[in-house]
C-alpha cells in the first residue's frame, strides 16, 4: 500500500492550479473532482483500516484545492498507508456503502483505487507512474478476481483488450475499464 500512497503524494503535489478542470482518464471527473475522490478514498478506507468510522482521517477535513499543492489530501494519504501497515486492519469485516466485506478485500481494494487513480491524475498532468512490481502484482491478482465479479459491478467500466505482452499495471488499468494504449 506504501509505495501506491508515495506515489499519489508525489503526483498531488504536481498537480497544479490552472490543471484542475482539466479532463481525466476517468472520464466521471475532472483534475479537481478527482482529487475530492482522491480525498474521500483515503479517509474512508483510513477509517475502515482503523476501525473507527473515519473520525482520525477527518482531522484535516476537505481538500484545499485552490491553494497549490494537494497538502491536505497528501497528508490523508499518507494516513491511509499507515493505517494500512498495521496487521489487525487486514483482520475482520467492515461494513461499507451498501456491501458488507472483509477488511482484506477492503484493503485490496484501496490499493486498486491508488493505482488506477494515480494513473488518472499521472495521464492528467503528463507524467509517468512508477511502482514497484511486487505492489503491481498484487493489485492485478486482485483486479483480475474481483473486478468480473465485483458486487458494484458499475464502478469499473468495460475491460479493454490487452496486446500480448502488456505491463501488470496495463492489464490492471485495461480490467478496470481504461484504455492505457491510445
Amino acid at each position: 500500500m506504501k509505495p501506491a500512497c508515495r506515489q499519489m503524494i508525489d503526483l498531488l503535489a504536481a498537480v497544479s492550479d490552472d490543471q484542475l478542470a482539466d479532463p481525466t482518464p476517468c472520464t466521471e471527473y475532472g483534475l479537481g473532482d478527482l482529487v475530492e475522490h482522491i480525498d474521500e478514498v483515503a479517509r474512508g478506507f483510513t477509517g475502515i483500516a482503523r476501525k473507527d468510522g473515519g473520525e482520525q482521517a477527518t482531522a484535516v477535513r476537505g481538500p484545499d484545492l485552490a491553494g497549490g499543492p494537494r497538502a491536505d489530501v497528501a497528508k490523508r494519504v499518507q494516513v491511509l498507508g499507515e493505517s494500512w501497515d498495521d496487521p489487525e486492519a487486514w483482520r475482520g469485516t467492515t461494513d461499507g456503502p451498501g456491501v458488507e466485506l472483509p477488511n482484506e478485500l477492503w484493503g485490496k481494494i484501496a490499493l486498486t483505487e491508488l493505482v488506477v487513480h494515480g494513473w488518472d491524475v499521472a495521464q492528467s498532468i503528463g507524467r509517468d507512474v512508477e511502482l514497484p512490481d511486487d505492489t503491481l502484482k498484487a493489485c492485478l491478482d486482485h483486479v483480475a478476481e474481483f473486478v468480473p465479479n465485483a458486487p458494484i459491478p458499475e464502478l469499473w467500466g468495460d475491460a479493454v483488450q490487452v496486446p500480448p505482452g502488456a505491463s501488470r499495471l496495463d492489464r490492471i488499468l485495461a480490467i478496470t475499464g481504461r484504455n492505457p494504449f491510445r
